[in-house]
């Protein structure tokens, strides 16, 4: 059984930071391109960052210089790490694992952590 399970959400004070966690089981981590995604109410979901099993990454322009994703295969956990944090980051933020597999494309997603910047 394949669990994505996030954490590190909360409220946060503009210009502050958060660190989201994501822990995978049920899967091979290391095989699969992993990503961020949030939803705003009201938005659609959208990438944040990407982070392949080959070791690219790639941002939304609007995070460009505030947000680095990384991760960590031996731990099997994805991390987000959130700084100058907005306002307009205000959402929920899912974590997603993604690969193919004899020509089949496999695609979890977790249950997604809050996050609102407010003063």
């Amino acid at each position: 059984q394949v669990q994505l399970v996030e954490s590190g959400g909360g409220l946060v004070q503009p210009g502050g930071s958060l660190r989201l966690s994501c822990a995978a089981s049920g899967i091979i981590f290391s095989l699969y391109d992993m990503g961020w995604y949030r939803q705003a109410p009201g938005r659609q979901r959208e990438l944040v960052a990407g982070f392949t099993s080959g070791g690219s990454t790639n941002y939304a322009d609007s995070v460009k210089g505030r947000f680095t994703i990384s991760r960590d295969n031996a731990k099997n956990t994805l991390y987000l790490q959130m700084n100058s944090l907005k306002p307009e980051d205000t959402a929920v933020y899912h974590c997603n694992a993604g690969t193919w597999f004899e020509d089949e494309f496999y695609d979890y997603w977790g249950q997604g952590t809050q996050v609102t910047v407010s003063s």
